[in-house]
């Protein structure tokens, strides 16, 4: 650098290429530095999408804190209004109760009040447990025969033996269990083309097929209950259920109560 007037050199620096990059890459440190220390020590850190989840976690419990102490405040509110009228003679000191005497009484009031549809429902439902079951007669031996619904569910299709159609097709959810319509034996678990299970139940000349069965949990010749679990549904497949009696198509919505 010189003098205008007397052109001296009034100051010179050298600049080499490796000082060039020591110079950039110290003020990028620094730069980093400075950045870091302003994010981690001031509210810039909430800009960041981790520090901001966090902050968001912490409103959300002091914002449930403030809610419970208000609550707290307004029960000491109407403790205290309690006491001045007490104080006051303007309540009766017999006719005092709790709080928590007197939430326990009204709940044990609205209990004691059933509305109508309340009684509707539960005759509802207690009529369908006992029709859970239905009893149906034999025309051939006359014997009479205890029929459990063989699963939960809806009827997506009938029975149309005209068309070569002898199950009730039921659509059903996921894991929902299948159940024996009648004590008797397991003579037969197929495996089917969709990788379902056929199962054949027999009790004497009475039988059930169940079809798409996804889980076999009883094995073939094992003797079950009425009511008891032998498989699970997938909830993809529908399950095809047909009724036989002495080699007589019997229709299974006619006989059992979905």
């Amino acid at each position: 650098m010189l003098d205008d007037i007397t052109l001296r050199e009034v100051f010179h620096f050298r600049v080499s290429l490796l000082g060039a990059i020591s110079i950039i890459t110290t003020s990028i440190i620094a730069l980093i530095v400075l950045l870091s220390v302003l994010i981690v020590y001031t509210p810039l850190r909430n800009i960041l999408p981790g520090y901001s989840a966090s902050l968001r976690q912490q409103l959300i419990q002091e914002s449930a804190r403030v809610d419970s102490l208000q609550t707290s405040l307004s029960v000491q509110r109407q403790y205290l209004d309690v006491i001045k009228q007490l104080t006051a003679g303007d309540i009766e000191r017999d006719s005092v109760q709790s709080l928590d005497s007197l939430e326990r009484v009204e709940r044990a009031r609205i209990a004691e009040q059933r509305s109508a549809v309340t009684e509707a429902f539960m005759a509802q439902y207690e009529q369908q447990e006992r029709d859970r079951l239905l009893l149906f007669e034999n025309t051939d031996s006359r014997s009479m025969r205890q029929l459990y619904r063989p699963v939960r569910g809806v009827v997506v299709q009938s029975a149309r033996p005209d068309h070569h159609l002898y199950g009730v097709t039921i659509r059903t959810t996921k894991n929902e269990n299948i159940m024996a319509t009648t004590r008797g034996t397991l003579v037969s678990v197929d495996r089917l083309a969709d990788n379902t299970y056929a199962v054949v139940l027999q009790n004497g000349a009475f039988m059930a097929v169940y079809r798409h069965v996804a889980r076999v949990l009883k094995s073939q010749g094992t003797q079950v209950e009425s009511g008891e679990s032998i498989g699970l549904a997938d909830g993809e497949h529908d399950i095809v259920v047909e009724l036989w009696d002495a080699g007589t198509f019997v229709n299974p919505e006619e006989v059992i109560v979905w």
